[in-house]
């Protein structure tokens, strides 16, 4: 007999665990979960808790105000606070034109509109507080290779150090990103719209501090954002950059020397920081829009970044997963507690159908977004800037606009 479990979930990254700590939150505790990471997760920490260390050229997530809200109901958010850089503002404009508005998190009555946290550091509280749980089973280094439907279960083949292993699963949540073989082997295709163009990421330091004011300025070669950091390494004013460009334009700026680049952002991005005086290690990489032609099946769910991947325009990728994960935590907590079994197709159809409005619309914002601001048409640039300009004339506008971009809309998970 191949071992059982409820629940399997493929792959352990920030959205994997993220889902792994919901469903054991919230599923009774008669319910079996396992994560299978083909990566080592390290070892609890002493007392779950680590001191922080910034480093000036770390990668970095930016968290909306609903993941806040997720990460606090499934006891994460408190060892996050120590490492996260509250977003009080954040500044839209648009490169030579005049329409800007400033959207402040105190007009809302909010501590912050979103926060940014270092990925390093995201990642060792999820797995810290995975450890705390105690509720999920952990399978690591190893990875699914095989996945079978049979009957009401799914038939699943692991291997780890060159040894293959069998188990069952009610349901199988596949979550190892957007190249994910497991899908792919699934045959769940995927249409992916290349937009030609990388997303340049780089820290940056700078003369002045960012105040926790987040800047997302919209240029003609693509949108330009800079999130506020803590500080690090005697750098005060630190800012995450990602910056879209033409792929040529992007693999030029992150093999130019260290002045070059910085005298080309300054000119795109101008003074509202000051002279820019440093940047730290440069990555790019190629965009594309990745959606999963299917993301329910009997017994299957694709989750992240192997349901959706998304254009980084104003962060919404890993929030939407977090959204999908705390609403599929619903959904399966319902089921279960009528006596559903976990990879029921009809239940599963329901978590979709809930969260369909949600990833139409953040989908469609992110992959509209860059192309409307980057138009040449004068005409319609005279219409961005009067609908930047107005959304500081009509509250009740501006004030959906940054529920939306909080995650917090209505129908919004």
């Amino acid at each position: 007999m191949s071992e059982h479990f409820d629940i399997v979930i493929a792959g352990g990254g920030m959205v994997g665990i993220s889902l792994a700590l919901q469903l054991g939150a919230v599923l009774p505790a008669k319910t079996t979960i396992l994560l299978v990471e083909g990566n080592a997760i390290p070892a609890a920490g002493d007392g779950g808790v680590s001191d922080y260390h910034p480093a000036f050229d770390a990668r970095s997530t930016a968290l909306s105000y609903s993941s806040r809200l997720i990460y606090d109901d499934i006891d994460v958010w408190d060892g996050l606070r120590q490492s996260l850089c509250a977003i009080e503002s954040i500044h839209v404009s648009s490169r030579g034109r005049f329409g800007s508005t400033l959207l402040r998190a105190s007009d809302y009555s909010w501590p912050a509109l979103g926060y940014v946290v270092e990925n390093a550091w995201l990642g060792n509280a999820l797995i810290q507080q995975l450890h705390r749980q105690g509720r999920v089973d952990l399978r690591c280094p190893a990875k699914v290779i095989g996945a079978r439907p049979d009957g009401k279960s799914v038939s699943l083949e692991l291997e780890s150090d060159g040894l293959h292993d069998r188990l069952r699963a009610g349901l199988l949540l596949v979550a190892d990103g957007a190249n994910s073989r497991l899908r792919d082997a699934l045959g769940m295709a995927v249409n992916e719209k290349p937009y030609r163009q990388h997303a340049l990421v780089a820290n940056i330091a700078s003369a002045e501090p960012h105040t926790g004011c987040a800047y997302e300025r919209f240029t003609d070669t693509g949108p330009l954002a800079l999130l506020p950091l803590l500080r690090a390494d005697g750098t005060e004013n630190r800012s995450a950059l990602v910056w879209t460009l033409p792929a040529e334009q992007a693999r030029y700026l992150c093999d130019c020397d260290e002045v070059e680049f910085l005298q080309v952002l300054q000119e795109r991005f101008g003074y509202r920081l000051g002279r820019l005086v440093k940047v730290g290690a440069r990555h790019a990489y190629p965009l594309s829009l990745v959606q999963s032609s299917e993301q329910v099946r009997q017994g299957i769910v694709v989750m992240g970044n192997a349901a959706h991947a998304l254009h980084p325009v104003a962060g919404q990728g890993f929030n939407l997963a977090l959204r999908d994960v705390a609403a599929l935590g619903r959904v399966l907590a319902e089921g279960i507690a009528a006596g559903v079994a976990s990879g029921n197709l009809e239940m599963l159809q329901r978590y979709q159908q809930r969260q369909q409005p949600d990833q139409d619309r953040t989908i469609q914002f992110s992959d509209r977004m860059p192309a409307l601001f980057m138009h040449a048409d004068p005409l319609l640039g005279l219409g961005r800037d009067l609908a930047l300009a107005g959304l500081d004339i009509m509250p009740s506008l501006k004030r959906e606009f940054v529920r939306y971009a909080a995650g917090v809309a209505r129908n919004g998970g």
